[in-house]
């Protein structure tokens, strides 16, 4: 079996709590893993550093202080150039593989165009992973074995939060390559606040997590150019009182990524993060459980 394989002697993701959950949220980073299967080192053509260009290198240290806040955080080991849970579960571009997809596959959406599907197809600037196409089953075996897992987890957590709080408020956490710009100023943005346009939670939560870090001093965009991904889209159901927030934090102000070391600001930006987190996780419920929303 394909986890038996890549991760016999560690679990492929991580779930961190505490003893007992304190708050309506739910953190997940699901792009920060940095185990590389050796079986996946050898079936690409990449270098060591350059594989890495997708990863969201120290995104769950960054914001570990929801663990101590009281809500617990999915965190992928495995890494996003070997599997994306980001996606939906069989978005495959048929390029990449030596046989047929099956008939239930989407290989006809705007990622897997960008080579950016469930098994991606490139990294970073569109360098091609593989040397050689793959067999349909090594895609469907890691889907099957970890990709499946990871959200049934956490959708049982969500749905495990719900019922204990009255609702469950997902925080998706990623980070930006530092190239990112704002289309009208070219200015850099230090945060992305990602709510699929108003859809997949309640406005005020977005309002106040822009609100907090500018007031911190942060440049701040809203939805543009990630307004959030499948995660984002498929559990935020605000008018099922299930509530998802992306957050998208510019590398630049704390990694440098052509070594993929912490530059010195990265205490501090941990530090804003955890103030930031802990002023989020206070919004009154009245917020989450009477939501208006421009569409659904």
């Amino acid at each position: 079996m394909t986890l038996e394989r890549d991760f016999p002697d560690k679990l492929p993701y991580e779930l961190r709590r505490s003893a007992d959950q304190r708050i309506p949220f739910v953190f997940n980073s699901p792009h920060s893993g940095q185990v590389y299967p050796p079986a996946f080192l050898q079936q690409s053509q990449l270098d060591a550093q350059t594989i890495r260009r997708s990863e969201d290198c120290f995104v769950d240290q960054l914001f570990a202080a929801s663990v101590m806040l009281g809500a617990p955080m999915l965190v992928a080991h495995f890494p996003r150039a070997y599997l994306d849970v980001n996606r939906e579960p069989y978005e495959l571009d048929a390029k990449m593989f030596s046989d047929s997809l099956p008939s239930f596959a989407n290989a006809n959406s705007a990622r897997v165009a960008g080579g950016l599907g469930t098994v991606p197809r490139l990294v970073g600037e569109g360098q091609e992973i593989y040397a050689q196409k793959l067999p349909v089953e090594e895609a469907l075996g890691r889907i099957t074995t970890i990709y499946k897992p990871y959200h049934a987890l956490l959708a049982g957590m969500l749905v495990e939060t719900r019922s204990r709080f009255g609702y469950g408020v997902l925080v998706d956490c990623h980070s930006m390559p530092t190239g990112i710009r704002f289309p009208e100023s070219g200015l850099r943005p230090d945060f992305i606040i990602g709510d699929r346009f108003g859809t997949s939670c309640s406005p005020e939560l977005t309002h106040t997590a822009i609100h907090l870090l500018r007031e911190m001093g942060y440049a701040v965009a809203h939805n543009k150019p990630y307004a959030g991904g499948y995660i984002t889209e498929h559990y935020g159901r605000p008018l099922k009182r299930f509530h998802a927030l992306q957050i998208e934090v510019n590398r630049g102000l704390y990694l440098n990524e052509h070594n993929y070391e912490r530059k010195s600001g990265f205490g501090q930006l941990q530090r804003d993060i955890s103030q930031f987190l802990a002023d989020l996780v206070s919004l009154p419920d009245f917020h989450f459980l009477d939501v208006p929303l421009a569409a659904e």
